[in-house]
């Protein structure tokens, strides 16, 4: 008998233990090599040694702060957008959707059938100077006519919101179809109108999603690199080409690696401050008691 509730007892961490293998070989450990990395000095002709360089960590802010501000800044406004349409649209698939359900949220993970290159490249197409979308943007006003849209903040914005929306969206959708329509219904009983039962039923109910979504689409977007690459220039550059090119094209790897540290401690910041913002219940995907 003894036996059988020491296996019982050893149960929960057999199940555990492939996923802590998991995370011990493919984070936990390269995490490790990545900080014993940044704290080398030296160059790649004479090698690089450990010697507890903290100044790669002071010298990354001091050299690169423009870009870790517009990293933040880019990664800010594609979040900002995604949620302004991704709401309304995962509203309507929730809602409204009805027998087109499938077939929307089929539409919305569509673009996750091709590749993320390839599907920022297509944005490069599409707004060259001579698409037929700039022409209709010129056309309207919207562009002066020696202007262009490749090559600037808004292009870069533009294709960071497209690739993240899916991510936006998703948790929007599966938050807002596990409210129960009983209490809308309700709302609607007690003489609520629509404005009242979205901002005081819906919105709060919809919070886990909200914040899910939030975390899912700025959290890539700041360290993203390719958008900036393809559909800007070098003074859109953000820091994951800074980091990319440190690590790729110079081989400073002590300084790219503290800069993937910085980076990654500035977004862990900002999230536990979305967090204690929005309410670890909203995080956790419960609500209060």
């Amino acid at each position: 008998m003894e036996a059988v509730q020491r296996r019982k007892g050893l149960l929960p961490y057999l199940l555990l233990a492939p996923g802590l293998g998991w995370l011990l070989v493919f984070f936990a450990i390269p995490l490790g090599y990545m900080a014993y990395e940044s704290l080398k000095a030296g160059t790649i002709d004479t090698g690089f040694s450990f010697s507890w360089e903290f100044s790669n960590y002071t010298h990354a802010i001091s050299t690169y702060k423009e870009q870790f501000v517009r990293s933040f800044e880019y990664a800010g406004l594609a979040t900002l957008l995604s949620l302004v349409i991704g709401y309304p649209l995962a509203y309507v698939i929730a809602f409204r959707g009805g027998k087109w359900r499938n077939a929307l949220l089929l539409a919305v993970i569509l673009p996750f059938f091709v590749t993320y290159l390839i599907r920022t490249l297509s944005w490069e197409t599409i707004l060259d100077d001579e698409s037929w979308v700039v022409d209709t943007l010129k056309a309207a006003g919207l562009v002066s006519n020696d202007g262009r849209v490749l090559d600037t903040t808004a292009s870069v914005v533009a294709g960071i919101t497209y690739n993240f929306l899916p991510f936006m969206i998703l948790p929007l959708y599966a938050s807002l179809e596990r409210i129960d329509h009983r209490l809308l219904e309700a709302a609607y009983d007690l003489y609520g109108k629509r404005r009242a039962v979205f901002t005081r039923v819906t919105l709060p109910l919809s919070m886990p999603g909200v914040v899910a979504g939030v975390l899912l689409t700025f959290i890539p977007a700041a360290g993203d690199f390719v958008n900036a690459t393809l559909l800007g220039t070098p003074r859109q550059a953000m820091i994951g080409n800074v980091i990319q090119s440190r690590f790729q094209v110079i081989a400073d790897y002590p300084s790219a690696a503290a800069l993937s540290f910085i980076l990654m401690g500035l977004i862990l910041v900002l999230v536990l401050a979305w967090a204690r913002f929005a309410g670890t219940e909203s995080l956790m995907g419960s609500e209060p008691r």
